[in-house]
């Protein structure tokens, strides 16, 4: 798994939506000037809604998740709930990471949300998580993506779709969040045949209550631009 040493030790409808940051803190108490930018992400998407996405400025030593590895606890908690705080609470005390935020609103087919992060020297790199909810254990992800250097210039990134490979993609809507299953129907956990390890997810199939037709996927799923601001 390529995580640091201590990370490894802590182990609805559619529109535009601005999202400000709550601020700098963690990039201020270096004492450096705090670069700012504008993260713009689109759901591409025909019918699969995403969590809140989780958004990390940080350095190259941090990484999310490493294809073919188990999945931090952190991390399946967001491809399985949909729940981002734990994994910003986990990746908030590295000394890598210069901004990390749990974001508050779902983002629907088609819709786009605009959102501010921070960064400074040396934490040159975003990463962004969100789950896919119409799944089991499906997630979004852009992993260690250059931010741009200089203010106003743009950099576009197209997400694919990931399993965390946490959970077996059962289909049951007892064990999906989502808004294609009933609101009564739970969110209970199955492990019999999770994979174990983060790989590219292979899509929605209709072998339960998920109709193929409606929440299936073809990668990329979500559309990232990124703008540094000041």
């Amino acid at each position: 798994m390529r995580l640091t040493t201590s990370i490894t030790a802590i182990a609805a409808s559619t529109g535009l939506t601005i999202i400000m940051s709550a601020g700098v803190a963690q990039a201020e108490d270096f004492g450096r000037r705090a670069t700012t930018y504008e993260v713009t992400i689109s759901n591409i998407t025909k019918g699969q809604v995403f969590s809140p996405p989780v958004l990390v400025t940080h350095s190259r030593g941090v990484a999310l998740f490493t294809l073919g590895e188990p999945a931090l606890p952190e991390l399946a908690i967001v491809a399985e709930d949909g729940d981002g705080e734990p994994l910003v609470d986990l990746v908030s005390t590295l000394p890598q990471v210069a901004d990390a935020q749990a974001t508050s609103d779902p983002l629907v087919p088609g819709a786009s949300a605009v959102y501010e992060v921070h960064s400074f020297r040396g934490f040159g790199v975003l990463s962004i998580v969100a789950m896919m909810v119409n799944t089991n254990d499906a997630f979004f992800a852009i992993d260690s993506e250059a931010l741009p250097r200089f203010r106003g210039i743009t950099r576009t990134y197209h997400a694919l779709g990931y399993d965390a490979g946490s959970e077996g993609n059962n289909e049951h809507c007892a064990f999906v969040p989502g808004p294609a299953c009933p609101e009564d129907s739970g969110n209970d956990r199955s492990v019999d045949d999770a994979e174990g390890f983060v790989h590219i997810h292979n899509g929605v199939h209709g072998i339960a209550d998920l109709e193929a037709d409606a929440y299936d996927w073809r990668n990329p799923v979500a559309k990232v631009t990124v703008r540094r601001v000041r």
